[in-house]
């Protein structure tokens, strides 16, 4: 981690009575930052971005939409997705950002969610039937001058986004995310990974999914820029454009990395510019970090753990392949406090398992319009995140699984993390997914999918062997690559439907 560069950057210009979050960006947008579309070569900068960001506002206030409204951001990976999702904030609505393919499977679900005003898209599809009733907007609105038109005034506590889950299955829930949260994370998050100025991020994630949302809030907020590439199904492109734009920064879930070590040129192609990589969505077996830090070993291998309803990130740690820490996610960010409780809710000591709490400013409120899932999930100021692990004496969080995914084998419950996790380690192991199946002696018994390394041999045999004699596996099928959700999770009922 670079020291030096463990700061928030300072901006001349009056900014502590803006609580708008997107106004705040605003501010601190200077001339070198940036917004890039990769495939096409489209760069925004400087002032073109603060005025494109207020005339996304002023064209959504002048088709009537009002401070407080609820507007659909049907947005991919795309500058103008971004700017849409902005200037709603700026102007003072509550943008629902939502990729086009969750649109399409969940329409009439998400709009009975999340009741909005109107629906905005990158473009209109003639022909299309959306809602009839709604307000339809689309496209790039005509920028504004951002002097003459100053953010909407609002308090650190009003709604500024509402974000939906990532879960694996069935329709999301909508977390309300507030000007006060997204400040909070954007600046924790920024000196836990220690971006300076003048960074730039290559974004292969929608800012619908709370993970590509904060890498782009943490590069705007320091004056940055942001290249979005759709690209990723074709990796070595993304890699090139690393290079082409400079990025200091590259992020992605476990997937992503799975596929830069095994179908990319990653060993062959410098990447000069490249500060760090960030990773979260899941676990990245040590085998894939180490692999990582040694193909590019001038790059900081960053490890997070975060959930929605923390706005973003909870925790982080840069890996180092010689600390018996690989496999950690790391200390909490600087704003955020954890605990280890049990059933009961009373906190546990080092070493003991339980359930991860999280209380702090990047806390949200809870979910819209579901009282009874808030109560459930917020409690007394703190956040159950409903996952298990533990805090080593040094402090370090170890994740564990969900609290309510586990297989019950013989009476013992054990945590599919825990199981993936003790599979990754073995030599040979790319990533793994473990799910339950009938057994009729065991009750539940473990179905593993394993997708193997390039030129592992003899790999069943092996994890067979490497398993407590008490964890019953009764498969383990080696697979070219793990079905994942749009947020790049793995897709588990497809492999239950298959086990």
């Amino acid at each position: 981690m670079r020291s030096a560069e463990l700061s928030i950057r300072s901006y001349p210009r009056l900014e502590d009575d803006v609580s708008n979050f997107a106004g705040r960006i605003v501010l601190r947008i200077g001339d070198d930052a940036s917004l890039i579309d990769a495939p096409t070569g489209t760069e925004y900068r400087g002032a073109e971005i603060r005025d494109r960001i207020a005339g996304f506002a002023a064209g959504f206030l002048e088709a009537g939409l009002r401070p407080g409204d609820r507007i659909l951001v049907r947005c991919g990976i795309t500058v103008s997705g971004a700017l849409a999702y902005l200037g709603a904030m700026y102007a003072g609505m509550v943008p629902v950002p939502v990729e086009d393919r969750l649109f399409e499977t969940f329409r009439d679900g998400l709009i009975l969610k999340a009741r909005p005003k109107a629906i905005w898209t990158v473009r209109a599809t003639p022909g299309e039937e959306t809602v009839p009733e709604l307000l339809q907007l689309a496209g790039d609105l005509p920028p504004t001058d951002s002097n003459s038109l100053p953010p909407a005034t609002c308090s650190e506590t009003d709604l500024a986004t509402l974000m939906f889950t990532s879960g694996s299955t069935g329709m999301p829930r909508l977390v309300m995310v507030s000007h006060g949260n997204l400040r909070a994370n954007t600046e924790a998050i920024i000196l836990s990974q220690g971006l300076g100025t003048g960074e730039r991020a290559m974004l292969i994630m929608p800012i619908a999914y709370c993970f590509g949302a904060s890498v782009m809030h943490t590069h705007l907020y320091q004056g940055g820029g942001v290249v979005f590439d759709p690209r990723f199904m074709f990796p070595d492109k993304v890699l090139h454009a690393i290079n082409r734009y400079g990025c200091t920064t590259f992020a992605g879930v476990p997937a992503v990395f799975n596929v830069l070590l095994r179908r990319s040129s990653l060993s062959s192609i410098p990447l000069p510019t490249l500060r760090r990589f960030l990773q979260a969505g899941g676990a990245l077996g040590p085998e894939g970090v180490r692999r990582m830090r040694e193909i590019v070993p001038t790059a900081d291998f960053l490890v997070m753990y975060g959930q929605t309803e923390a706005t973003a990130r909870i925790s982080c740690w840069a890996a180092d392949c010689s600390s018996n820490k690989l496999g950690s996610a790391g200390r909490p960010l600087t704003n955020l406090e954890l605990r280890i409780a049990d059933v009961e809710g009373r906190e546990l000591p080092p070493g003991e398992t339980g359930e991860i709490q999280a209380r702090g400013a990047s806390i949200c409120a809870g979910y819209f319009d579901d009282p009874e899932a808030t109560a459930a999930r917020f409690m007394d100021g703190w956040l159950r995140t409903g996952d298990f692990g533990l805090r080593d004496e040094d402090g370090y969080l170890w994740v564990k699984g969900r609290t309510d995914d586990f297989i019950k084998i013989r009476g013992r419950r054990v945590t599919v993390g825990e199981i993936e996790s003790k599979v990754a380690s073995v030599a040979g192991v790319s990533e793994c997914a473990a799910v339950p199946v009938p057994d009729r002696e065991a009750g539940e018994a473990i179905a593993l999918f394993v997708v193997p390394s390039n030129g592992a041999t003899g790999l069943q045999e092996t994890i067979r062997r490497s398993l407590p004699p008490h964890w019953t596996c009764a498969s383990i099928e080696l697979v070219e690559e793990l079905p994942r959700t749009s947020s790049g999770k793995i897709a588990r009922n497809e492999l239950r439907a298959k086990s």
